[in-house]
This record gives structure tokens, C-alpha cells and sequence, in this order.
């Protein structure tokens, strides 16, 4: 859904006779600034030309990765809480700037507005603005939220090096993860550097007007688990709601099918043009980004191949200290791929699930099938033949789930085919419940 327009009328940059001194706020509005400013008043904020690599910044935790950009509208509103904070009169013509330049970035206006309220004297805090009608008073107190969530997301950025734990092992022919918070409205790029997966950008987001963990089609929610980009729709094939363009990804997976979850039509998306971005809870389901952010995510990402991991809370964690699981689940593997080459049966049953393959649909479960018939019956490459680029996500949430990309490669004829499977770990044990072409 759009969002409605802030009634507020400021004056236009043009008009400003002499900057104000943020020191002349009325003490609640200045009060509630700087709590909203302490987020970033320890933090040296990096600036940079606009075509710079992000930069690093330091922290308790050591170096972590802002990935924010001098000229982006969001690191140029910290600028002016900063200021704010800091008792700056650049604060208004930083504001003024801002909506100059971003003019439908409804935070930056209400920023500024309030600045220009605050030099004359009448604005009453913002913690008190309770009257006006319903609508904007909502308005307001999604604002306020945004502003949290952008401002929050500065001391929760990870430690350099961390990755999210749902990334046990990544191939190197996967160029980009990206990871969504959804309870924090951030999204993260994760790009694959000589020295493994290192934190590129991050941006705020927008979700599901209910929230986050879709059960069924029409909830308003944002459904979680790891899911690939399928697609890609420039602005000449969506609606103007989506901005310009949209990255559509392939829920319901089959975990989500076996769970009987219902729905689809779950996109990462830009915003209508007329705004800069959506409030936290907006969407119908899916993932909407500021447009220049969402432009960055369509020239870079890869179809197919992009894992998109939603989750609402983050655990950052250390490669080093998943060795040992990625090891076993290598052997897990291994034992699949020999038992396959083998067309040993009773080895396969007891590492496939009673539902092997049923997809989750309305048709009846299938007793176990090893498989090797019906891989053999078609022109599908075998998998023991040889597997290429092999990633491994886990998925942790009531159950535990593990999906694995494989690129198959049959020798004669040689040719290749890329696979995904679902395991899942029952009573201690992980079983596959389904392999198929991507």
C-alpha cells in the first residue's frame, strides 16, 4: 500500500532567511532528537564520494561495515540527527538539502519541518503531538518507527567477517547473498570476495503489513526461510507500486509445500515513485526497497543462484566455527552420492524421507523411491557423476531444514544440470525429502 502524505507545510529551501541553532529546540523535541541521535553520536560516520566502496567504521566489536554512502538520503539524514544531537545550526540546511534533492523522502521532510517549527517556536515535542486528525497522527507514529529502524541499524551492523549462520557453506559460483532482518527492516549484501563472503551494503526495508512468517495466501505477512531469486521484472512489466522493478522469489519452497503454507507472489520490489520509501509494515507480503537500492539489487544479483535468506532475527557467526557441522553434513553427502552410484536401495531408504519427491501436493504420499529408476528412465544427468559448486543452507525455525545447490555434470554426453535439495532432520536423523532440476 502507498503511504499517505504528512500534512506538513514547510517552507521551501529558497525561503530560509538564517539557519537555526539546533540548540534552540523546545527541550522535549530536543530531548527526544538526541535519544534518537545516540545511536550515531559515538560513530565516526564514513563519507565518501559517490562512486566510493563503502567504508569501514569502528565499533566495541571492532570493524563492521556501514555500507552506507555519503550521497545516499538515508546517511545524509544520520548527518542531520548528528547535528541535532550535537546542538549544530547546519542541521536545517542539511535538512533543507535533503528535501530539496529527495523531496518525496517523507522522513527527511518531517525532519525538516519540524526544524522549521522548532526556530519559530511553536512546535509543542514530539512525544506530546498528540491532535490532528487519525490519519496523521498514524502517519506520524510510522515515521517515528522508521526513523528507529534506520537509526538502530547502525549498532547492530555485525562483526567484520561474521556471516549469518543459515550459510553453512557457499560455492563460489554464487557472486551475492542477501539477507533480509525482517525485524529490524534491514537488508544485507553479502558479496563473494577472494577471502570468502564479505558484508557489501546494507538498506532499510519495508515488509508485510502483518508481519513476518506467512502460513497462507493473503496474511499481509513476509513469509521466512531461505528462497532464490527466480526472475527478474524491469518497470516496463510491473505495476507503478513496485517501482522499478521487482526480483521475484520462489516461495513457496518445498519446505513451505511439505508445511502445507499457501500464497505467492513474494518479490523483493522498489516503491511508487512519488515516495522515497515505505514505512516498516506496508507491503502485502514482500520485501520493497528505496528504488535507487532496489536499482543496485537488479544490476547485480544473479537469477537462479541468489540465495535470499528471511529470517527476523540475525545470529552472526564465524565460519571457522561451523567446520564441524559443514563436515558432517559433507559426509551426509557423500554417503547420499555413493548410495545413488551404487543403486543401492535399502541404503537410500534409510536416508530418504516417506514422502521423497511428493512435492507436497495433493496427491497421495509415495512410499520411498530411490530414485535411481526414474533418474535413469530420463536424460537427467545422474548426480554420482560429479557435483560442481555445491552450497548448503540451514534453516532453523520448529524444524530444522537444510537446502543444497549442486551443479550435476554427466561425462558422456557431456553436459551439466543444476539441482536443489530439501533435508530434513527427523528424530536426530537428517532424511531428504526432495531433489530436483532448478
Amino acid at each position: 500500500m502507498g503511504q499517505r502524505t504528512v500534512t506538513r507545510s514547510p517552507k521551501p529551501p529558497s525561503q530560509i532567511d538564517h539557519p537555526v541553532n539546533a540548540s534552540s529546540v523546545p527541550p522535549t523535541r530536543r530531548a527526544w532528537l538526541a535519544r534518537s541521535a545516540a545511536a550515531v553520536s559515538a560513530l565516526a560516520w564514513p563519507f565518501q564520494p559517490a562512486n566510493a566502496q563503502p567504508a569501514r567504521s569502528a565499533s566495541a566489536d571492532g570493524a563492521v561495515l556501514t555500507s552506507s554512502l555519503r550521497s545516499s538520503p538515508e546517511a545524509r539524514l544520520i548527518q542531520i540527527y548528528r547535528a541535532i544531537a550535537a546542538g549544530d545550526p547546519q542541521a536545517l540546511p542539511l535538512a533543507a538539502a535533503l528535501v530539496r534533492d529527495v523531496p518525496g523522502f517523507q522522513l527527511g521532510q518531517l525532519v525538516y519541518g519540524d526544524l522549521l517549527l522548532a526556530r519559530s517556536g511553536s512546535f509543542p515535542g514530539f512525544s506530546t503531538a498528540t491532535d490532528g486528525p487519525p490519519a496523521v497522527r498514524g502517519q506520524l507514529q510510522k515515521l517515528r518507527a522508521e526513523a528507529q529502524r534506520r537509526l538502530g541499524s547502525l549498532q547492530e551492523m555485525p562483526p567484520a567477517g561474521a556471516v549469518p549462520e543459515q550459510l553453512l557453506q557457499v560455492a563460489r559460483n554464487v557472486r551475492h547473498v542477501v539477507v533480509v532482518d525482517a525485524s529490524h527492516s534491514r537488508v544485507y549484501v553479502f558479496e563473494q570476495q577472494a577471502n570468502g563472503l564479505q558484508l557489501l551494503r546494507s538498506f532499510y526495508a519495508s515488509i508485510g503489513q502483518a508481519g513476518f512468517d506467512k502460513r497462507v495466501e493473503g496474511d499481509l505477512r513476509t513469509p521466512l526461510g531461505v528462497y532464490f531469486i527466480t526472475s527478474r521484472l524491469d518497470d516496463q512489466q510491473v505495476e507503478e507500486l513496485y517501482g522499478i522493478g521487482a526480483l521475484p522469489l520462489n516461495y513457496p519452497n518445498e519446505h513451505d509445500r511439505r508445511l502445507g503454507r499457501t500464497g505467492s507472489g513474494i518479490w523483493l520490489h522498489g516503491v511508487p515513485r512519488a515516495t522515497y520509501s515505505r514505512s516498516p509494515y506496508a507491503t502485502e507480503g514482500c520485501v520493497a526497497l528505496a528504488n535507487d537500492d532496489m536499482a543496485y539489487l537488479m544490476a547485480v544479483l544473479q537469477t537462479r543462484r541468489t540465495p535470499v535468506v528471511i529470517t527476523d532475527e540475525v545470529t552472526w557467526v564465524r565460519p571457522a566455527d561451523q567446520a564441524a557441522e559443514r563436515r558432517g553434513f559433507q559426509s551426509l553427502l557423500g554417503q547420499w552420492r555413493q548410495a545413488w552410484a551404487r543403486g543401492d536401495r535399502g541404503a537410500l531408504q534409510a536416508l530418504q524421507t516417506a514422502d521423497y519427491n511428493a512435492r507436497g501436493d495433493s496427491s497421495p504420499l509415495r512410499r520411498v523411491s530411490t530414485g535411481v529408476e526414474r533418474a535413469r528412465a530420463t536424460r537427467e544427468p545422474a548426480p554420482p557423476a560429479e557435483w560442481r559448486d555445491v552450497s548448503v543452507f540451514r534453516w532453523k525455525r520448529q524444524s530444522e531444514v537444510a537446502i543444497v545447490n549442486y551443479t550435476a555434470v554427466a561425462p558422456k554426453p557431456a553436459r551439466s544440470m543444476e539441482r536443489r535439495q530439501y533435508w530434513a532432520r527427523e528424530q536426530g536423523r537428517w532424511r531428504l525429502f526432495f531433489d530436483g532440476a532448478v
